[in-house]
């Protein structure tokens, strides 16, 4: 049959299913298979917070939001143009995402009566029987039983083969969007490389997807989109936390030291240690430690011995990481703490995004214990946040904070990297050996920087004496002396906000440089204040955004930028924590827009906001 081609500008669609459906598996091969044609994208994992929550539940919805489109983006998109549900209580947790006249995908044996029942729909109401869902194009097909059908020659168990069900609506939508399925199978070629059946059954239901599309005359048309116009250079599609260790990795190259991971296992950000783990060939050393206090010591110890020390984690475990900083702060080494934040307190939202860390970072230690902190913004950024928290680590002689949350973490976005060339340098200066008038070292003599020398334990004459009680000035000797505290605790915390002079001035992302409103982010927010912002600018508004890298010590222009603007709005996923900390700092009346959901801020959500701030 002759079929309609269409070709759109911007899609957003969601997978969603049990935690067993393999949504994301199925999102990801999606998302490769885009990047491989050049659109641009964005996409947000959406797990739940049990590992296995009981089937068909409200608690066990797994989801996988992607946006791809042939105009740069930069949020996974507000709503959704298509849904893929794998039963009811998928169904029932996505549709308020959804647009209104948005497709569909269901798979009508996860709407039996059991399955209702789970999702909590009332004794009786099935949605696809009654017309709950007449403002959409619904798409039933019986996923199940056709994945059946189609590995019907197969010596699998039925487990086994309901398992491929994510690989029929994978090629579903391949058929729909007219990709071609080879980079999928070449993946699962790959993974089950000593599972040929596997193998084989997963190329069948995928194939047997694509042909009930293809064959099937409900579909009159198909759709299509374009290239993005990007930037000439090599592209990749990349994961937050993936971009975090190749950063470290080329910061480790670059700098000429011996990478060293101390971590603790912790949602979300065990991946950091995962993938580092599989790098041993660039000298990258991995230690899974028994709980957080060893990963974060054994990370200072490493570091105290010349390597790059690096500690990763989130919230609850940079908590007790604590007390160990602070000795990396008294010790002042070169230590990289990475928080990969997520819902709190305690325990909160394991699998949820939120920026609620900042106070941590900046107060989270006894006494005065400052620290640098540098925060990541998209996932692609992830890679040159982390390089620059090493350098600052490493020239300063400091440990410095690294933060990114679980939405940049498991979002991905096309990264063009860049060649080892392009990368800038790091200038490590350990001290070899005693300067010509020098009878010992002393350890706390310091830079113009206020950079202590890094020396390496069993340097000939330069021994030491390290720990956690306070330091003489110059001599490192232990000291109770009152004004000596004082001024120890000065030194350290002037070394910090010197490095105000050693990092660029903080620029406009967009917008006029003077105005009627300044939105102020930082982190993950990134993308819906750029979306917002450029909403506004297009209807000839006065708004401006600027986005924080450096987040400690501030950049030193900030404070003039900020006054160049009548309002200042901050957004942030928490309840209000840069927005305290610029009002304390500037004496500004700074707003704050703060959304504690687990979930990202949209554009359309600060859209609204802007034009009442306008309106008022």
């Amino acid at each position: 049959m002759e079929r309609k081609q269409e070709v759109l500008q911007d899609v957003v669609i969601k997978f969603a299913g049990d935690s067993g459906d393999g949504m994301q598996l199925t999102g990801t091969q999606f998302t490769n298979n885009t990047a491989m044609l050049g659109i641009d994208l964005s996409t947000f994992p959406d797990f739940p917070a049990e590992i296995r929550a009981p089937l068909g539940t409200l608690p066990g919805v797994s989801g996988f939001q992607l946006r791809f489109s042939s105009d740069r983006i930069f949020t996974p998109g507000d709503a959704c143009d298509v849904l893929v549900a794998m039963n009811a209580a998928a169904l029932k947790t996505n549709l308020k995402a959804l647009k209104k006249g948005g497709k569909i995908i269901v798979n009508a044996d996860g709407f039996d009566a059991k399955n209702l029942r789970l999702a909590n729909y009332a004794d009786g109401q099935n949605p696809l029987e009654d017309e709950s869902l007449s403002n959409y194009e619904v798409i039933k097909m019986d996923v199940t039983k056709m994945t059946r059908e189609a590995l019907k020659d197969f010596d699998l168990g039925m487990k086994e083969k309901d398992r491929a069900k994510n690989m029929f609506v994978l090629g579903f939508l391949y058929f729909m969007y007219n990709r071609d399925m080879e980079s999928t199978i070449k993946f699962l070629k790959e993974k089950f490389s000593k599972k040929p059946d596997i193998f084989e059954s997963n190329v069948k239901v995928l194939q047997a997807g694509y042909n009930y599309g293809d064959t099937t005359e409900t579909f009159t048309t198909t759709y299509s989109v374009e290239k993005a116009s990007m930037d000439s250079g090599t592209y990749r599609s990349v994961m937050g936390n993936q971009a975090i260790a190749y950063g470290l990795i080329a910061a480790a190259q670059k700098s000429g030291l011996s990478l060293f991971l101390g971590s603790y296992p912790i949602t979300p950000a065990s991946d950091i240690l995962h993938e580092l783990s599989k790098h041993k060939n660039f000298g990258v050393k991995t230690f899974q430690a028994e709980d957080e206090i060893a990963a974060v010591t054994s990370a200072i110890g490493a570091a105290y011995g010349g390597a790059l020390g690096v500690t990763t984690s989130s919230g609850p475990g940079i908590a007790l990481k604590g007390e160990a900083m602070g000795l990396a702060v008294m010790l002042e080494i070169p230590l990289v703490v990475i928080n990969i934040q997520r819902g709190g307190p305690s325990t909160g939202l394991p699998t949820k995004t939120e920026q609620s860390d900042l106070m941590q970072a900046y107060y989270g230690r006894n006494g005065e214990s400052p620290m640098p902190i540098v925060a990541a913004s998209t996932p692609a950024d992830c890679f040159a946040a982390v390089y620059e928290a090493v350098r600052i680590a490493v020239t300063h002689m400091t440990p410095v904070m690294l933060l990114s949350d679980g939405y940049i973490a498991n979002g991905a976005e096309p990264w063009k990297f860049p060649t080892a060339e392009e990368l800038p340098s790091i200038v490590v200066n350990v001290k070899k050996e005693l300067a010509e008038g020098e009878e010992k070292l002393q350890p706390y003599a310091r830079d113009e920087k206020l950079a202590r020398p890094w020396a390496i334990p069993g340097t000939p004459h330069l021994e030491h004496r390290i720990g956690g009680l306070e330091k003489e000035n110059i001599t490192g000797n232990i000291s109770y002396e009152p004004e000596n505290h004082q001024l120890m605790v000065k030194i350290r915390q002037e070394k910090v906000d010197k490095i105000a002079n050693y990092i660029p001035e903080q620029k406009l992302d967009s917008g006029p440089e003077k105005g009627d409103i300044l939105v102020l982010g930082w982190g993950s927010t990134y993308g819906a204040i750029k979306s917002a912002c450029a909403d506004m600018q297009r209807k000839g508004q006065a708004v401006s955004h600027a986005h924080l890298r450096y987040v400690r010590p501030f950049p030193k222009n900030l404070g003039s930028l900020l006054k160049n603007f009548k309002k200042v709005l901050v957004p942030e996923i928490n309840n209000g924590q840069l927005v305290k900390i610029i009002r304390d700092e500037f004496l500004i009346d700074a707003q704050p827009y703060n959304k504690i959901m687990g979930i990202p801020i949209t554009k359309t959500e600060l859209v609204s906001e802007l034009e009442k701030m306008l309106a008022q």
